[in-house]
């Protein structure tokens, strides 16, 4: 079954140089372009990631250290592959809680910007854990009757995602041929203010945190009564997404300081 789409949807999948969004890089990543009209595009970047690809990572996709030499970086084609992605709906597996946030992080390396949260975001593997829970060689197998060949290639893996999601649309009645309506079977929490969840909205829609020992306290309550809090995150290891996040709730909250003088 064809997806019905409003707006192009881009399929994507990234290679990189371990699992840490925020201090690994992309080395690879590959765009599958779906319009409304059914026509499809695609290209792929292989890039330099400037820091060593993990042997775990390498040994997972394939990619060596001396596969990336002369390629560019992710920096100088940021500009280019933000307006290829502008307008776009994004999906892919397991896109939402590490393609996704990897890519984000590269941006703002790059210091493009770029805003997700206003698209419809859909995760193939979510949908595949409510449904069927396995991995995507299992996913492929099942639904599409096909042996997965070069997993864990970012083309093999992003094309592999889209047939199955079309398979699931034809399997599952109950499934709405719908983007808005598969970003919400992906668990995309649009309560989140930062991609990686550290913060996010409750119930009153005011910025909470989520883990560590201020885990359910308000951010503007922790920076108030502990405002080396803030210079903590900003010196750690967390991804720039988050800092930046917290960093415009802490904007938000000496503005509102100010105007109250």
């Amino acid at each position: 079954m064809k997806l019905q789409l409003k707006n192009p949807i881009i399929f994507f999948d990234t290679e990189a140089t371990g699992l840490d969004i925020a201090k690994d890089r992309i080395v690879e990543i590959y765009l599958l372009k779906i319009y409304p009209d059914g026509r499809e595009e695609s290209r792929v970047h292989r890039l330099n990631p400037t820091i060593p690809i993990s042997e775990e990572a390498r040994a997972i996709h394939g990619i060596s250290n001396k596969d990336v030499v002369g390629y560019p970086t992710f920096a100088t084609i940021a500009k280019d592959l933000a307006a290829y992605m502008e307008g776009c709906d994004l999906a892919g597996y397991n896109a939402i809680r590490f393609d996704i946030p990897l890519l984000v992080e590269e941006f703002i390396r790059a210091g493009v910007t770029v805003d997700f949260r206003r698209r419809k975001l859909i995760d193939v593997m979510s949908i595949f854990y409510k449904m069927e829970p396995r991995n995507l060689a299992a996913a492929y197998k099942f639904y599409c009757q096909k042996e997965l060949e070069n997993a864990h290639g970012a083309e093999a893996d992003t094309r592999a995602s889209y047939e199955v999601l079309q398979s699931q649309l034809d399997r599952y009645d109950n499934l709405q041929n719908d983007v808005a309506y598969l970003a919400s079977c992906s668990n995309y929490n649009k309560k989140m203010l930062d991609y990686a969840g550290r913060f996010v909205l409750n119930d009153k829609d005011e910025p909470i945190i989520t883990f560590g020992k201020h885990k359910g306290k308000s951010v503007a309550s922790v920076l108030r009564d502990e405002p080396a809090y803030y210079t903590w995150i900003m010196n750690s290891d967390f991804p720039l997404d988050t800092k930046r996040v917290l960093t415009e709730l802490r904007l938000q909250q000496l503005d509102h300081r100010t105007n109250a003088f």
